[in-house]
């Protein structure tokens, strides 16, 4: 079923024709905004930003200040890692932890090479991560890296077990374009960091 907006007074989205809305075959609810500078963005199959400010951010744009993009984009993440090896890359002076197997890459903003994630768009995100150390007697520290800076870390320090894993997770503000990743901040992964796993999702775009 289609919508169109009961009122949109003095907006552009009054002249959004109804033959548009059809030929993206979506179910639309339009918006209203309570001032020029702040639209109000309904979810459905698409969604209509009343703006006349429009921002760059892969919408579809017309000279009116109507931005139609798909809801249906979703961001997800899950990567791996499936090997004991340990690769040349650990020695730089980032000591970023790398991964070496992507489970889930819905949208493919994670590289798996640099093991980084870049956020598409802005939101609220949640990353989670399981940085397993294997017969190593260190004590190891790994941080949660937005840009440059730590968010949270996590600790595995047992001397007693052959395998222990540092282990949190955070919902995070993410503005587009930023980087998050995992950094080794203490320690080392001599032995490897088989079944560490590194993983994140949208939960909303604001």
């Amino acid at each position: 079923m289609t919508m169109v907006p009961a009122r949109c007074q003095g907006s552009p989205c009054a002249m959004l024709p109804l033959a548009l809305l059809l030929l993206l075959g979506c179910s639309v609810a339009l918006c209203l905004g309570q001032n020029d500078t702040e639209p109000i963005v309904l979810e459905g199959k698409c969604l209509v930003v009343c703006d006349s400010n429009p921002s760059s951010d892969g919408a579809v744009t017309s000279s009116l200040g109507i931005s139609v993009r798909s809801a249906g984009a979703k961001v997800a993440f899950s990567a791996v890692r499936g090997t004991n090896h340990e690769p040349s890359e650990m020695s730089n002076t980032s000591m970023t932890i790398y991964f070496d197997q992507v489970l889930v890459n819905i949208g493919n903003h994670f590289d798996l090479k640099a093991s980084v994630f870049q956020a598409p768009r802005r939101g609220i995100y949640s990353f989670s991560f399981h940085v397993v150390k294997v017969y190593n007697r260190q004590t190891i520290q790994v941080n949660l890296m937005q840009n440059d800076y730590p968010v949270i870390s996590a600790f595995a320090g047992d001397q007693d077990v052959t395998r222990e894993a540092a282990s949190n997770g955070v919902l995070l503000m993410v503005e587009r374009d930023d980087r998050v990743s995992l950094k080794l901040e203490r320690g080392t992964l001599m032995g490897g960091w088989k079944y560490s796993t590194f993983s994140g999702f949208l939960v909303f775009p604001l």
